[in-house]
């Protein structure tokens, strides 16, 4: 559930930046996607260090 809401989140921010500095549409899209990837990897390892100390 972490990595979706990261991934989310990551696209959100990505396309905020990339508008806010007046990027085409391919720049919101390719800044969305990877902002995306970014955090969904994060959110990925959070979710292993909160599963791997529930133990």
């Amino acid at each position: 559930m972490i990595i979706l809401i990261g991934a989310v989140l990551g696209a959100a921010l990505g396309a905020f930046t990339a508008w806010r500095r007046k990027g085409r549409l391919a720049d919101i899209l390719l800044y969305g996607t990877v902002y995306a990837m970014i955090f969904a990897v994060l959110g990925l390892f959070a979710t292993l260090i909160i599963h791997r100390n529930a133990l």
